[in-house]
């Protein structure tokens, strides 16, 4: 890999790159900020547009707590974003955040700080002459600015909020109010529960219509939630491949789009007479760049920018073993705006090996899978395409891959017998674990409970882990006989009929394998 700073700096030296990142996907500006950190790719950002700005903190500002759970705004997040604007660019920073949706600079704000009106925090006496103490402002750090007291709730980024406050009522005084309004509003205690109603207070309601605000903008950009990539999945799963062909799925008809690119920040001319055309689909970018000028090489050199087929030449299958998917592209323009579909719902609401996919595993996940269901394609089925093809793969690494792997082990647990009573134990606690899941239709779950097969058998074990997947994969364990060493990393996507007979012969090895142990 390319160390961060020598890649920044071939960046920032190159001629033209003040014209290309306006224009570049904000997929491509998080996907450099994901590899090489978001400080060292400060100067990059600088250079990005309000709007790309808006779109890149979408995605950079929200994490998941577990593959293919909803995504939470991450506040000290936000706080790094602050701390990197500022030093950056105090002023331009100002410009850029007071562009932003408002509600997401108050909710970054009021995670980090209370805010008070002056008068509501200063003593004072009554009428009466009774002397009335301020509000309790607690132990943190208090700054007064534009007649609000601000508090700090947590240490971090409190140097760059108060930096950014003052720049803020000096330079948008108007947009200072609205924020610090917002806040004050959101910095009292919460709601006194009186039994009545169950409706959110104030600071839960504000991160609530900032969540559907967030996901109403990705909507229109071609994203899947979460909570959609996993119905898509699951009904993916389900189809019925001696039926008719199920009509197109909901969540993919809303999300299929025309796919656009980023709009340029000033009216220069094309790059040199590049074309640029974006998918989003979580970072899966597919641009057309004939003309690599300085910046887009050295992106491309960094694997920060895919080239012409991305998704297609980004994989690291062999490409035998994807000819059917290959072609079909080849032959079906359209069908790129699919496959971005499907990978971004890989990477919303999948999971492989336990684990969110990272972008490449989701794109290669997608192409195995659809070639494996091109190759399969039910003869009843009029029109190919590769949502179709996706869900016929589905099914088929459901049914003859996974199901297949936990009924084997499940029989050949039935027969094995230890010297070890622990470890017998183990076995019969596995074996009603396979059962259950299987009766239960999610086989997958099943491999929770295999760490006894590692105590058998440790190539065993790893074969076993990948099969027995929501996402099953392929672990060196399973082609490469005599495997001496176990890299988790080792493994490839079923995409064809040769991979699941290879599956099945390996199967059969358990008894002997286990046995032996």
């Amino acid at each position: 890999m390319t160390e961060p700073r020598t890649l920044i700096a071939r960046l920032l030296n190159a001629s033209d790159i003040a014209r290309v990142v306006p224009r570049l996907p904000p997929e491509v500006l998080h996907r450099l900020i994901e590899r090489y950190g978001l400080e060292e790719c400060a100067e990059i950002v600088a250079l990005a547009t309000p709007r790309q700005l808006q779109r890149l903190l979408d995605i950079d500002l929200w994490h998941a707590p577990a593959p293919g759970a909803d995504e939470g705004f991450d506040p000290d997040r936000f706080g790094l974003w602050l701390e990197v604007l500022m030093q950056s660019d105090a002023p331009a920073a100002v410009e850029r955040l007071a562009a932003m949706d408002l509600d997401l600079v108050v909710e970054g704000f009021a995670a980090h700080v209370a805010v008070f009106d002056s008068g509501s925090a200063a003593p004072y006496v009554t009428l009466d002459g009774d002397e009335i103490p301020g509000r309790a402002l607690g132990d943190g750090p208090v700054f007064d600015v534009g007649g609000f007291v601000v508090v700090a709730k947590r240490p971090t980024a409190w140097d760059a909020i108060l930096q950014f406050l003052v720049h803020l009522q000096a330079e948008r005084p108007a947009f200072f109010q609205e924020v610090m309004r917002a806040c004050v509003g959101l910095s009292d205690g919460a709601r006194e529960t009186d039994g009545l109603d169950n409706l959110l207070d104030d600071r839960d309601q504000h991160r609530s219509d900032l969540t559907l605000d967030r996901e109403t903008r990705r909507d229109s950009q071609g994203y899947v939630a979460p909570a959609q990539a996993r119905a898509f999945l699951k009904a993916a799963r389900e189809v019925r491949l001696d039926a008719a062909q199920p009509p197109i799925d909901p969540i993919v008809r809303a999300s299929l789009r025309a796919l656009v690119p980023e709009p340029p920040a000033d009216d220069h001319k094309r790059l040199a007479g590049e074309t640029a055309q974006a998918g989003d689909a979580a970072g899966a970018i597919v641009m057309d760049a004939p003309a690599e000028t300085a910046t887009m090489a050295i992106l491309l050199d960094a694997g920060v920018l895919p080239p012409v087929r991305a998704l297609l030449a980004a994989t690291t299958t062999e490409p035998a073993r994807l000819d059917l998917v290959n072609a079909f592209v080849d032959s079906h323009p359209p069908a790129v705006e699919a496959l971005a579909f499907l990978v971004n719902a890989l990477v919303s609401g999948g999971a492989v090996q336990g684990r969110a996919f990272t972008l490449a595993e989701a794109s290669e996940a997608a192409l195995a899978t659809c070639n494996l269901g091109l190759e399969n394609w039910p003869a009843a089925w009029p029109e190919r395409d590769l949502v179709g093809a996706f869900q016929v793969g589905s099914v088929l690494l459901l049914r003859d891959v996974c199901r297949h792997a936990v009924a084997t082990l499940a029989d050949v647990l039935a027969d094995l017998e230890s010297s070890d009573r622990d470890v017998q134990k183990q076995v019969r606690a596995l074996r009603r674990e396979l059962k259950r899941h299987l009766k239960d239709e999610e086989p997958w779950l099943a491999a929770q409970a295999l760490d006894v097969i590692l105590i058998l058998d440790a190539s065993a074990w790893a074969g076993l882990v990948g099969l027995i997947n929501e996402c099953p994969t392929m672990h060196a364990a399973v082609t490469t006989r005599g495997l001496k060493k176990i890299d988790p990393a080792a493994f490839t996507f079923v995409s064809c009929n040769r991979d699941i007979a290879t599956v099945r012969a390996w199967l059969t090895t358990l008894p002997s394998a286990l046995a032996g142990s």
